[in-house]
């Protein structure tokens, strides 16, 4: 499926990430391919489009917060992009905040070092819990950000697991 764009292994090709990305792939996630695309199709629809791949193996890492007795709560919802995660409902619950946001886009930049369009819970602080929805989890493989436009990471769903503060969540996107 991604062979036209020729994935590589991740650790092969560090020139494709960004430095926190590198020593979570090395440490986590080994196994990770990266691929070399347009920056000016990063965004999901628009990679798929351009090559030709299906929406449900794309993953979209979104970064949420809310506040509780002056305390900022996050975590990175990971979910497959036809798919929408539940902002207002479950994470809103898990966060045992009144309101969860998406977290705004030089915020989410700043604290994740990462590209916006980019970011992937892959090389996130380790501060940030990393929410992956079952559809996520129990996939064969998954493409989700690099941490830069230029570039996108593949592998095996169950591998996203193994990053710090991973945990399944049952639930916390639903199809749209």
């Amino acid at each position: 499926m991604f062979a036209r764009l020729k994935p590589q292994p991740a650790l092969d090709r560090t020139d494709l990430l960004p430095p926190a990305v590198i020593v979570a792939v090395r440490e986590y996630v080994p196994e990770a391919l990266v691929f070399e695309i347009d920056p000016a199709h990063s965004d999901t629809e628009t990679l798929c489009a351009v090559y030709d791949l299906p929406m449900d193996i794309m993953g979209n890492a979104v970064l949420v917060s809310g506040r509780r007795d002056g305390v900022e709560r996050r975590a990175c919802c990971l979910t497959l992009a036809h798919r929408r995660v539940d902002v207002n409902g479950l994470v809103k619950r898990r966060l045992d905040v009144r309101k969860a946001s998406f977290a705004p886009m030089e915020v989410a930049v700043a604290e994740s070092g990462m590209e916006y369009g980019g970011i992937t819970p892959v090389g996130l602080p380790l501060d940030w819990p990393v929410w992956l929805d079952a559809a996520v989890a129990d996939s064969a493989s998954v493409c989700i950000g690099a941490g830069i436009r230029a570039a996108k990471l593949v592998l095996p769903g169950p591998s996203l697991l193994k990053l710090p503060g991973a945990e399944r969540i049952e639930g916390l996107a639903r199809e749209v």
